[in-house]
């Protein structure tokens, strides 16, 4: 009876220890499966790890791109800026520039038509001259007439001295005439001589008004040229001004495309932000749940 008690005990013990076999022999299947599942969550944690570590070297990269961006932005701010007071002062010039050509075309336009009373004057002094040249030659022929009388008188003087004692009378008229004629003579002298000082007071006059005229004319050929450097220099100018302003929109254009460039980055930035955050709460609740 010991004997079947301990086969029965026995029998009870190997099946105990049977169950406990089973038990175990579970248990180890359960934490096998959980070192697998544990395996599992540690490699997606890593590459979770490296995926981040990515994403951290992709958002240094682009912030760095970020604050270079942001200084150009910054240079090219400035640019504008400069740019703005560069044609601000190049439109002042312009203005300056077109005033000053203003001003020499009225100056022009006066000298010119004070070129022109001069020359009229100038032509009405070589009218009045050629009318005295033409009273001098006509006062030199009766001179030269008068002369030429005075000689036949001379001659007919001293016919009349040899015949003195019976032509007395005809010697006291002839020597009436004689004074009236060196009288007439010496008149013609005088106008003569107030004829010539006109004409050469009018010759002073008229190389006088020539050389102003020549002074005017060097004037208005001067005032010609600097008028025409001023068209070209404001021709520069304008040129200078329509490259500025090409630059200026091309600046502006380049400016508006940094801009959508740079928002397009910020949102980039910001998805990403977004992508890391819901990542660190997945790596949380992931690390929780490990």
């Amino acid at each position: 009876s010991i004997i079947k008690r301990q086969r029965q005990e026995l029998k009870l013990l190997i099946a105990e220890l049977k169950d406990r076999d089973r038990e175990l022999n579970d248990m180890v299947a359960v934490h096998e499966r959980h070192i697998q599942v544990w395996e599992d969550d540690r490699q997606k944690i890593l590459n979770l790890a490296e995926q981040c570590s990515q994403l951290n070297s992709e958002l240094n990269e682009r912030n760095a791109v970020i604050k270079s961006l942001t200084k150009k932005l910054k240079v090219l701010e400035t640019q504008h800026n400069d740019s703005k007071m560069a044609l601000e002062s190049t439109q002042q010039k312009f203005k300056e520039l077109t005033q000053k050509v203003t001003d020499s075309s009225l100056q022009c336009q006066a000298l010119e038509e004070k070129n022109q009373s001069l020359h009229c004057s100038v032509l009405e002094l070589s009218a009045k001259t050629g009318q005295l040249q033409a009273r001098e030659q006509e006062l030199l022929t009766m001179l030269q007439l008068k002369d030429k009388a005075l000689i036949e008188t001379t001659d007919q003087i001293s016919e009349v001295t040899s015949k003195f004692k019976t032509l007395e009378n005809a010697l006291r008229t002839a020597k009436l005439e004689e004074f009236s004629r060196n009288r007439e003579q010496q008149d013609l002298k005088l106008t003569l001589n107030d004829v010539m000082f006109q004409v050469n007071k009018m010759k002073d006059i008229l190389s006088e008004k020539m050389k102003e005229s020549s002074t005017h004319q060097e004037e208005i050929s001067l005032l010609k040229h600097e008028n025409g450097c001023l068209r070209s220099e404001l021709l520069l100018a304008v040129e200078e001004a329509q490259r500025k302003d090409q630059l200026y929109q091309f600046t502006k254009s380049k400016q508006v495309r940094m801009e959508k460039e740079l928002s397009s980055l910020r949102q980039v930035c910001a998805k990403q932000q977004r992508d890391l955050h819901f990542l660190h709460i997945n790596l949380d609740s992931s690390g929780d749940s490990r």
